[in-house]
């Protein structure tokens, strides 16, 4: 079993890295390819899957997400590249919360995720994932709490919301009409950059 890989990126494909480990070329499966610079050093957990006909690396920064991708693959229906797909949109610690509140809007709005799955990853895993939550990370602010609720509904992306909340924390604000009114500024200044 390879448990990590670190090299150098060598090349950078559509869904996977080429990493040199002493001259030897690794293709690594990540869920953001482009997120990374040919020539650069990089350390990834792995997940070897191996097959009949196939062997195959998964690779991940954190290894919280690692931990979530081989959860999910326990999970009737979800296969290694849901479970990329689902990693790719949503941070690990935010499906494991996600998981633990029975929040099936959210995991339904993930790529490869229906109505359905959605309801058996909860089932399956909910009190399983409690442990990857830091205390931190258990939102005891609720107007930060409905605005991150109206921002996911209004289609942004929770690895985006997520990016803003500390800049948002910093300052006082008089209800969720007032956050959310900021919150909107700072996304659209992220997409002008």
């Amino acid at each position: 079993m390879i448990a990590y890989v670190e090299g150098t990126v060598r090349i950078i494909r559509p869904s996977s890295l080429v990493i040199d480990v002493a001259g030897i070329g690794y293709e690594v499966f990540v869920s953001d390819p482009y997120k990374y610079k040919s020539g650069r050093l990089v350390f990834l957990y792995t997940y070897h899957q191996i097959r009949e006909d196939s062997q195959i690396l998964f690779g991940f920064d954190e290894e919280i997400d690692y931990e979530i991708f081989i959860k999910l693959l326990n999970v009737k229906g979800i296969g290694a590249k849901t479970a990329m797909a689902m990693l790719a949109r949503t941070p690990g610690k935010e499906i494991a919360q996600a998981v633990q509140e029975g929040n099936v809007k959210l995991l339904k709005s993930m790529p490869g995720i229906g109505p359905k799955s959605a309801s058996q990853i909860v089932l399956d895993l909910q009190g399983k994932l409690v442990s990857y939550m830091q205390p931190e990370e258990v939102e005891t602010d609720p107007v930060w709490q409905q605005t991150k609720e109206a921002l996911e509904a209004l289609g942004y992306n929770p690895k985006t919301i997520q990016s803003i909340k500390k800049e948002l924390q910093e300052k006082e604000y008089d209800g969720v009409d007032t956050m959310l009114r900021h919150a909107l500024m700072l996304m659209a200044q992220r997409k002008e950059r």
